[in-house]
């Protein structure tokens, strides 16, 4: 038996396996970066009840340099409809009231020299479905990513069995391998918009 052939051929086979699979690991990280950008922006979407996410991540002008509330400020949730919001630095609290202000959340800060309180408005029936579109359209966003992630991974694929570095049939095993890997992350994605839903619907 010639061993060099059979190391050589062993080589070749882990190099293929490698090279397939980092293409398939490289999908499923950026899928999940996907999946973790949408639940970051459905924090955001006001519920009609009080929830820190609604604001930690506002970015904070801290002496010239923009940071977000959270490290800024305890933000603690009194009741059910108040963000309470004290910063470590008291020198802070208009730069903190001025981030509210400018963002979209349309919220009314009330400063009080030591903190800044947030009531959160009762949704109106009307607001609760214009919210309902933004937590759709935020869904479908990240759907045209998985799209886009697998897109990539098929035409590194494909590149592979141009090249001769693979053959047909794995081709076609690890499209299918990508094409579960984006199924299963679409599944998580209508799951987590319907459950959004839902909160942004419940009274």
């Amino acid at each position: 038996m010639d061993w060099k052939l059979v190391i050589g051929h062993s080589t070749l086979v882990l190099n293929i396996k490698y090279m397939t699979e980092a293409i398939i690991q490289t999908l499923k990280t950026q899928c999940q970066a996907a999946l973790d950008h949408l639940h970051q922006e459905f924090s955001k979407v006001q519920t009609g009840r009080a929830n820190a996410a609604l604001v930690e991540h506002l970015m904070v002008d801290s002496y010239g340099t923009k940071m977000p509330l959270k490290s800024l400020a305890n933000i603690s949730i009194p009741d059910a409809k108040t963000i309470a919001i004290q910063p470590w630095d008291r020198g802070q609290i208009a730069s903190v009231e001025k981030a509210i202000r400018e963002s979209n959340l349309g919220l009314n800060p009330m400063n009080n020299g030591l903190a800044i309180h947030l009531n959160l408005p009762p949704l109106t029936e009307e607001r609760r479905k214009e919210l309902v579109k933004v937590v759709n359209k935020l869904a479908e966003e990240a759907k045209i990513a998985l799209r886009t992630h697998r897109h990539d991974a098929f035409a590194a694929l494909k590149e592979l069995e141009k090249e001769k570095e693979i053959g047909e049939d794995l081709y076609h095993t690890e499209e299918k391998r990508a094409q579960e890997a984006v199924d299963g992350f679409s599944a998580q994605i209508e799951e987590s918009a319907k459950k959004k839903e839902k909160d942004v619907m419940t009274v």
